[in-house]
């Protein structure tokens, strides 16, 4: 892809003045990036896979050490002769004022009798300047079935960012880094502290809160919020405020969710009289506490909201049912006749009959079964054929009261059609 703008063609002019990786660098490419094999037959015959040295190992191990070159290796058993392997490496070199990230594909082969031998690709390199400005130059990336899968043969040219870029950039990094005065300034200190490359170099060149935890030494709260962008944003003033105060966070994650259920329950988040809790764990399981009481206030302003528009449309349905009731001397049915009553007759009963919005059935009616005005058993008529669909008590059991219900309003059957016909 061509440059497109001044910074790029800057990047690329610069980029052909680097020099080719050095013989000390490949040397620890295959010696840490790869792994060390001493390939064993059964009879005890060993033979090194990098040097190629064989010598009689009498008794089997899983680790030991190449007479010939000193190498460590892993003991394998097995008659194979040739083995492959394929990793990336990175190199955090400099170029100018840029800080520069280069990626290389190590490939070794390994035969029996043989001396290994290797071949170094690189792969692409990312760009940055003193103000955190991104570039990349890389092999072209083809579709395949992997993920890393390039033209080797394709020129080093500008690329867009993907993800098998940054993929190759988690890989192993050569210990020895060269860094400009400006990252040097910002706090690097030749750790990355387990933070990615790609991340930590543009935090540290272009947010002055990330240079200020490297300086602090909070490098554990820097990889927390540079792994968690919005809530670096969201809780960087109540982060300040409870530093300010002297507050120790042992638990940046745990103390970041805090801060967040403290924002939603409308605390100030500014106040160190909440963002430095005493006890970090009992406050933050009681602002969840809270928080959960909200929520389920929330959700029946939002079924209360939700009967009142409903109601006008159970008015059309089951007006026609209002006032209807019947007895049997103990046990008392009556229709309920609003889109209130079966929310209060769900929060009492402990069942969906709210829920599952049966008032808006055109074909049941929902009657309601009390002895001296306690709630018994709900009941579902289906309209079309006047059968009791269920009666269920509270938490959909059946009580004792259970047939005889059920007897009482199939004994009124009449008093639904009657009214039925009336408005037929």
């Amino acid at each position: 892809m061509k440059p497109r703008n001044r910074f790029e063609k800057a990047v690329l002019a610069e980029s052909k003045k680097l020099r080719p990786i050095t013989k000390t660098q490949s040397k620890w490419a295959f010696r840490e990036c790869i792994d060390h094999f001493a390939y064993r037959l059964p009879k005890g015959r060993t033979t090194c896979m990098d040097c190629g040295h064989s010598w009689t190992m009498e008794k089997p191990t899983d680790i030991c050490t190449c007479p010939h070159c000193r190498a460590r290796l892993q003991v394998r058993e097995t008659f194979e002769r040739k083995i492959r392997q394929k990793q990336y490496f990175t190199i955090l070199t400099t170029c100018g004022e840029y800080q520069i990230l280069r990626m290389f594909l190590l490939s070794v082969e390994m035969e029996k009798g043989c001396k290994a031998t290797s071949c170094v690709i690189e792969i692409g390199q990312y760009w940055w300047n003193a103000q955190g400005r991104k570039t990349i130059i890389a092999v072209q990336r083809v579709l395949g079935k992997y993920i890393d899968t390039f033209s080797y043969c394709s020129p080093m040219a500008i690329r867009n960012d993907n993800e098998a870029y940054r993929h190759i950039s988690y890989s192993p990094i050569y210990p020895k880094f060269k860094a400009t005065d400006t990252f040097r300034r910002n706090g690097f200190k030749n750790d990355f502290h387990d933070i990615a490359p790609t991340v930590l170099i543009p935090a540290l060149l272009s947010d002055s809160r990330a240079e200020t935890l490297m300086k602090a030494g909070r490098t554990g709260h820097l990889k927390y919020f540079l792994n968690n962008s919005r809530t670096f944003d969201a809780c960087w003033q109540s982060y300040k405020v409870a530093t300010r105060n002297g507050y120790d966070i042992e638990d940046i994650s745990i103390w970041c969710d805090y801060v967040d259920m403290l924002r939603r329950l409308g605390k100030d988040i500014h106040s160190p009289k909440y963002v430095c809790p005493t006890d970090l764990h009992r406050e933050h399981n009681r602002r969840q506490s809270e928080l959960r009481k909200q929520r389920e206030k929330e959700e029946k302003e939002k079924k209360r909201q939700k009967a009142i528009e409903n109601e006008k449309r159970f008015h059309e349905l089951k007006s026609k049912f209002f006032g209807l009731c019947f007895t049997n001397g103990t046990i008392q049915v009556h229709v309920l006749e609003s889109v209130q009553e079966h929310l209060e007759e769900g929060v009492a009963m402990h069942h969906c009959v709210f829920d599952n919005a049966y008032y808006l059935k055109e074909n049941s009616l929902i009657l309601s079964a009390t002895i001296e005005g306690r709630r018994i058993e709900t009941i579902e008529v289906n309209l079309d054929t006047l059968k009791v669909v269920q009666s269920r008590g509270i938490c959909n059991q059946n009580t004792e009261y259970h047939d005889q219900i059920v007897n009482l309003v199939n004994a009124n059957k009449r008093l639904i059609r009657q009214r039925m016909r009336q408005t037929a």
